[in-house]
């Protein structure tokens, strides 16, 4: 693994001295939101629209208008959420008003190493990941009858992992999730043998960071705990049920790990949302076809799954281009894509990227259709 282009280091990819509290049991969830929200606007003060930036990065909760629980907990259902490696709370924003109208108490977390900049996922390792992850259960446990989990990418196998220890967790929801990485990831903690001396070793990507609710830059620690934690999930002899949305064409992770981690599930209700240029019949599987040529979408994506058109960011008409695929020194390739207007959508893989210029597919033009799906899904609960 080598960096992407012979950048300079700036100030963000450094550590930001932010501190992340785990969510305590014995304290309201309200209130871990509010510390992380104050580390936030420390480390964004002085931005310009540093307001929505801690906005969008900050750990939220949402409650439902009516669910009476079973016991005397005040809720029937409650949902975690945990967002992917270098994304935010802002990816889970329509997922969680999708579970608050299902009736569910939704808690939403910050993942250790995010929100601030790219620098603090340096040193930063996947068992803090997953201390939030189990001390958001903690919380939400106290106030529902049913704990259920949902995450994207490595929001996603924080909740498979978590599932498979915890008996209270009764479902998960996992979304483009990263269940397998690339093998070479393995030797990406070698840089720590010669980072010290050489600052710009530990970064694969030094990018611009022009998106204030997902880092660009991207370090090698964070490959490190990411393929780390892969290699501790269990994808063999889970007992609860699981609805699953991904893309045949991802770039960032094994799409057929998700594909027969789910044929060789045993729970029911699962279902399987697949999106696919080509047609696929499979039990439990609800196959989408990814490609739109007349909206110019050639095909679904790993960053797609979560986000409507209509989000005022990365939707159809949002005010964030994914071009980074195209980012050299001289910047010419980069600017280019950001400022077309005819580009094509989709995945960066070499198939796709022949046709012309190319962004990123930043959003899902079929996530009316992956809500209908989740909601059929939640009626066949137990």
């Amino acid at each position: 693994m080598t960096p992407h282009v012979p950048l300079r280091l700036q100030p963000r990819h450094h550590p930001s001295g932010m501190r992340w509290p785990v969510p305590d049991a014995g304290r309201p969830f309200a209130d871990y939101v509010r510390e992380i929200r104050a580390g936030l606007q420390r480390v964004h003060a002085g931005k310009p629209d540093s307001e929505r930036i801690v906005e969008g990065n900050a750990p939220f909760e949402l409650f439902p208008e009516e669910a009476p629980a079973r016991s005397g907990k005040p809720y029937r259902r409650g949902v975690l959420l945990t967002h992917g490696l270098s994304d935010s709370p802002y990816h889970m924003r329509h997922l969680g008003e999708f579970f608050r109208h299902q009736g569910f108490r939704v808690m939403v977390l910050l993942l250790p190493g995010h929100g601030t900049q790219p620098g603090d996922l340096l040193h930063v390792h996947w068992q803090a990941w997953a201390a939030t992850v189990a001390g958001g259960v903690q919380c939400l446990s106290e106030e529902v009858d049913e704990v259920y989990l949902a995450g994207f990418s490595a929001g996603a196998a924080l909740s498979l992992r978590h599932a498979a220890l915890d008996r209270r967790v009764c479902g998960l929801f996992l979304f483009s999730p990263a269940l397998a990485i690339a093998a070479r990831a393995r030797w990406a903690g070698l840089h720590r043998l010669y980072s010290w001396a050489f600052a710009r070793a530990a970064w694969l990507h030094v990018l611009p960071d022009s998106d204030p609710f997902k880092y660009e830059s991207f370090c090698l620690n964070a490959v490190a705990q990411m393929h780390a934690l892969t290699h501790t999930l269990p994808l063999h002899g889970l007992r609860v049920p699981v609805f699953s949305a991904a893309s045949a064409d991802d770039a960032t992770v094994c799409a057929e790990v998700t594909w027969r981690f789910m044929q060789q599930l045993q729970a029911e209700p699962k279902r399987l949302v697949w999106y696919a240029t080509t047609e696929v019949r499979a039990p439990g599987v609800e196959w989408v076809q990814s490609a739109l040529p007349e909206r110019r979408i050639l095909s679904g994506a790993h960053t797609a799954v979560v986000v409507p058109p209509q989000d005022a960011h990365y939707g159809a008409a949002g005010d964030y281009a994914n071009c980074l695929h195209y980012f050299d020194e001289s910047g010419e390739h980069y600017a280019a894509c950001r400022a077309s207007h005819s580009a094509w959508l989709g995945e960066v893989l070499p198939q796709y990227l022949q046709h012309g210029v190319l962004r990123r597919l930043m959003y899902n033009p079929h996530y009316a259709q992956m809500e209908a799906a989740m909601q059929c899904f939640i009626g066949e609960l137990p």
